[in-house]
């Protein structure tokens, strides 16, 4: 379906690749999700938006902020995931095993009190995981909403042999959600202004320890609201299956440049939100290009090198050669 943006749209566009400070490009991009057609051909282009936008505001709060304790993670890779869950889930394992990060790890609640970020490879691709002090009853570090708000998605870790559950899972989501940082499977149509929805995977560790009956009782309580996943750290059991549902939740494509008659480039992939097109790709490229480009062709699917247009909507590990 076409995406038909307005001219308020274009106009809020422009304003924001030209802007040079915070409030322009905050102000911008509000007025971006204000006038986007509400179709369901633009909700891909929405959720990019807010994530953007939720990502700006984070930025200003870190950089503004006047009291308390403020840290901040730069966001590397083509998405930054942060690993959320009670005290002793397994997050900081599951950082260690997915990345070349070495977090602390011990059998004591709260052995993680700063965020540890890593890279993980999926294929070609890296994304960032940042490990988070875990969340309880009686405590919430007061910068992390903050930081979780500017994440592109969240893995509400979860620990099956836990004595708390699912009492311990529920004081995670309860106290996010009135933090303005609700954990959800799926952004709904109507969003309280106010809050930054996380699209959210929940995931089952120690699964070679787990009873079935207590992997059941998650399932059913959270099933319908997550997609799940069974994962061992110790038997490396459902990682690589981890990291497909990451690719498929954050829902980003992977494009690969070709110079007009030269082989294509694979080292290095341009990533792109799902639904952006041939010129998203060039402004990506450069600017210059973009304005310039008058066609472009892409290998991909059944495409053998066909030319299309400036609206032709990328899919993933498409080759597109752009023509000035």
């Amino acid at each position: 379906m076409p995406a038909n943006l307005t001219p308020q749209y274009r106009a809020a566009e422009a304003r924001f690749k030209s802007a040079h400070t915070f409030e322009e490009r905050r102000t911008a991009l509000e007025e971006m999700l204000a006038t986007i057609p509400k179709h369901k051909g633009t909700e891909k282009m929405q959720a990019d938006l807010k994530r953007r936008l939720a990502r700006l505001r984070h930025e200003e709060e870190s950089r503004t902020s006047r009291h308390g304790h403020t840290i901040k993670v730069d966001p590397e890779g083509a998405a930054q995931i942060v690993l959320v869950g009670p005290p002793n889930c397994g997050k900081s394992s599951l950082l260690a095993v997915l990345t070349h990060a070495e977090p602390a790890i011990a059998e004591y609640p709260f052995t993680t009190t700063r965020p540890q970020p890593g890279m993980m490879m999926f294929e070609d691709v890296q994304i960032q995981l940042v490990d988070l002090p875990p969340v309880a009853a009686q405590h919430l570090d007061p910068w992390l909403p903050g930081l979780v708000r500017g994440a592109d998605a969240a893995l509400l870790v979860v620990d099956p042999t836990s004595s708390e559950l699912p009492e311990d899972v529920e004081v995670v989501r309860e106290r996010l959600a009135a933090a303005h940082a609700p954990l959800v499977g799926e952004i709904p149509g109507n969003v309280d202004p106010r809050d930054n929805p996380l699209p959210t995977l929940m995931v089952i560790t120690k699964a070679d320890r787990a009873r079935d009956e207590d992997v059941k009782v998650l399932e059913e309580l959270y099933g319908s609201q997550y997609v799940l996943l069974r994962v061992s750290v110790a038997t490396h059991a459902g990682l690589e299956a981890l990291k497909v549902a990451v690719w498929r939740r954050l829902q980003l494509v992977r494009v690969y440049s070709k110079p007009p008659g030269k082989p294509v480039d694979r080292s290095a992939p341009f990533v792109l939100p799902v639904g952006h097109t041939v010129a998203d790709l060039a402004e990506r490229v450069h600017r210059e290009i973009a304005e310039k480009m008058h066609f472009a062709r892409v290998w991909g699917g059944k495409l053998e090198g066909q030319r299309v247009a400036r609206d032709f909507e990328l899919r993933d590990r498409d080759v597109v050669e752009l023509h000035v």
